[in-house]
């Protein structure tokens, strides 16, 4: 009966999706973006650097990116376009699974858009740029004027302007037939997130990292409404497909969904006990609403019945776990390591290969992971010296060009203990197998 009601909610047509809870299970890292598509059908996009194309309990793997995929959207039923922090926008053909680079950055992408005609998308990025990438011709535009990374950009019921949001705070609105920047709608003093608009509706609403949740008139950025709470950041916005109703996730795990017509808080659920919520979508006909956060997993409630059901059950990953429970390097690799490697056989779609037998294994040579050529071709022999000059200058120093995310743990001490810990761990699998 699980599977039979899982079923029904990802495949029968979008007028007879059931009200039902269910997950999508099976990405090997959190869940950073979700999709649906005009016929109800789901995508995911996780930090396993892969989008899930779901048709039941089995995926569809969309695997291309080099490193977390952070955005994904349905341009119609049979094309996707993902992006993240391999600085690259790519368009896939979902009857085929092959892709296409449609655009390149100089920073990770954190948003997309596509154009109301479907001929252009648009990708805000870390760069402190706008890219716009036509879906035809392969004609690509750069639309610069923020002067910090870019978060979020939605198109002008016309397609004739875009609006953007960026972490200096402000909002900003661009003529396409020039390419140029038209006006700072707003500034709000911290870094903008999320954005969405209903411009027939007269409204723009977008959320901050210090918990602003603000709606105003896009004309001239006049309030309508303000639901603001004591939680930050605000990580995802997004709006059912009749606009009547905006669901907000924030950095303390909560979903809050609001009513459009009367601009009140119609739910606000404790979505997860632990983490954000990073990715939300509303079901194709508004009755579920579909979360991402640290789990592996998606998961969807029927918005009338979240309360009875309840929060997220937390994957038990060691990142999740108190760090008072475990010793120094045990706590190291959960904080450095553990979100993207496993100390098991299999790499289990994880953003970074199996740790289990590390030491003394030459870099690039786990069977069931994808290297960068930097790794692939690399004379490392992971030991004692080597895993600790890569945490104490850091893989973009130790290994440049490798898929390994900035990082560095600059005490001596801690290194020694990861070490320790990464040492004992790896013998006992070693042992137990």
């Amino acid at each position: 009966m699980r599977l039979i009601a899982v079923l029904c909610a990802v495949l029968l047509p979008c007028g007879a999706l059931a009200q039902d809870f269910f997950t999508l299970k099976g990405h090997g890292g959190p869940v950073m973006g979700i999709a649906v598509s005009p016929s109800g059908q789901i995508a995911t996009a996780s930090f396993d650097n892969a989008v899930g194309l779901w048709s039941g309990e089995t995926p569809q793997w969309l695997d291309g990116h080099e490193a977390a995929v952070k955005s994904v959207l349905f341009v119609d039923d049979t094309r996707i376009v993902s992006a993240g922090d391999d600085f690259q926008v790519l368009l896939w053909d979902t009857e085929t699974g092959q892709s296409r680079v449609l655009g390149q950055h100089q920073g990770k992408i954190a948003g997309l858009a596509v154009s109301p005609d479907g001929a252009w998308i648009a990708s805000a990025s870390w760069d402190g740029t706008i890219g716009l990438w036509s879906m035809d011709d392969g004609a690509a535009r750069v639309l610069t004027g923020h002067s910090a990374g870019v978060n979020a950009v939605v198109f002008s019921d016309d397609g004739q302007r875009l609006y953007t949001a960026s972490a200096d705070g402000s909002i900003r609105e661009w003529d396409l037939s020039a390419d140029t920047e038209i006006r700072v709608l707003l500034s709000n003093g911290f870094g903008i997130n999320t954005l969405v608009l209903n411009e027939t509706g007269g409204w723009l609403a977008y959320g901050a990292v210090d918990g602003v949740t603000r709606i105003v008139d896009p004309r001239n950025a006049d309030s309508i409404a303000d639901f603001t709470l004591d939680r930050r950041p605000i990580l995802a916005m997004v709006p059912s497909p009749d606009l009547t109703r905006l669901a907000v996730g924030d950095g303390e795990g909560f979903i809050m969904i609001i009513d459009t017509a009367q601009w009140q808080i119609v739910r606000d659920f404790r979505a997860t006990l632990k983490g954000p919520i990073w990715a939300l979508a509303f079901s194709q006909n508004g009755q579920n609403i579909h979360a991402g956060g640290l789990d592996d997993t998606m998961y969807s409630w029927p918005i009338a019945q979240m309360d009875e059901i309840g929060p997220m059950q937390t994957a038990d990953r060691s990142f999740l776990q108190d760090p008072e429970t475990m010793e120094n390097g045990e706590r190291q690799f959960a904080r450095k390591c553990s979100i993207c490697h496993t100390l098991t056989p299999g790499s289990a779609r994880r953003a970074g290969p199996t740790l289990h037998g590390v030491f003394g294994r030459k870099a690039g040579t786990v069977s069931d992971y994808s290297y960068s050529p930097t790794l692939t071709n690399s004379d490392i022999i992971w030991d004692k010296t080597t895993i600790d000059a890569l945490f104490d200058e850091g893989p973009d120093h130790y290994i440049p060009g490798s898929k390994m995310p900035m990082q560095r743990i600059t005490q001596q001490q801690d290194r020694d203990d990861l070490i320790a810990f990464l040492k004992r761990a790896t013998e006992t699998e070693t042992q137990e197998q």
